[in-house]
């Protein structure tokens, strides 16, 4: 577990799918997404295990977990976002942006060159979170083709 304090009043912790608090965020957003998804949470459930991540990111704040995200490998160059999180009561102070550039600067640091994600329709935070972080919306990949309620995006990292 590598762990480094940012200037402001958030520690990012870079660990893996074992640690309890990404568990405890993981298990939140779960709860979220069946909500949000409704007759399709079983559908995207499937692709969104997290018991053998190697990278996962979780920021605490004041020893309380406020967020996580994860990646995986994905193909050739490129891994796949997953899992990213922040509880309501934690929003709008710039965690998401945080996890996803400490994401996006482990996997460049293991020579990887793009990120990808699947984020669903519903979830216009995320979708508005990618926006801004400089992911470009690109056609459904793998088991998210020809699902209609399904956004990709694909960004290339240059840290």
């Amino acid at each position: 577990m590598l762990a480094s304090t940012r200037p402001e009043k958030f520690t990012v912790i870079r660990t893996g799918s074992n640690d309890p608090s990404f568990r405890s965020l993981v298990a939140e957003l779960d709860t979220d997404l069946a909500i949000r998804d409704g007759d399709d949470h079983a559908f995207y459930a499937q692709f969104n295990t997290s018991d053998r991540i190697k990278h996962v990111v979780v920021v605490m704040c004041a020893g309380v977990a406020v967020g996580c995200g994860a990646f995986k490998a994905f193909k050739d160059d490129a891994v796949e976002i997953k899992r990213m999180y922040v509880p309501p009561v934690q929003r709008k102070q710039g965690i998401a942006s945080l996890i996803l550039h400490e994401l996006e600067r482990w996997a460049h640091e293991l020579g990887h060159t793009r990120c990808v994600l699947e984020t669903g329709v519903k979830q216009p935070e995320a979708i508005a979170l990618y926006t801004k972080c400089g992911y470009r919306i690109t056609p459904n990949y793998g088991p998210y083709i020809g699902v209609e309620t399904s956004l990709c995006f694909e960004k290339h990292i240059r840290i």
